[in-house]
């Protein structure tokens, strides 16, 4: 099995779920689900196993992941191509050097 990654887990939520007109209740779907993470993590739920997975802490995370990314389609923002600028300001802000263990060196 090949590891997904952040670009095609964003072009797989846009080819099965694009809707840029709904935008906004991707807002609030993400809100929700942030919520239920936080419900999840106040429980200390416990790691989730294929029998347990419904209301774990990795289930809530996958699906703010997922309302982040549907999000990110409706402006045809490319998040993982950001990542890495992001990093590179978070290193200035707190005066750290770590954005370059980001770069693929392989």
């Amino acid at each position: 099995m090949s590891k997904i990654t952040i670009s095609k887990l964003q072009k797989y939520i846009r080819e099965n779920d694009h809707h840029p007109e709904r935008k906004h209740a991707y807002f609030l779907k993400l809100i929700e689900e942030i919520g239920e993470l936080s419900e999840a993590i106040l429980k200390d739920a416990t790691p989730a196993t294929k029998e347990s997975f419904k209301g774990s802490i990795e289930e809530e995370l996958y699906d703010v992941l997922y309302y982040t990314l549907a999000l990110a389609n409706c402006y045809d923002i490319d998040v993982e191509k950001w990542i890495y600028v992001k990093e590179k300001l978070n290193d200035e802000k707190y005066l750290r050097n770590r954005a370059d263990l980001l770069l693929d060196t392989q």
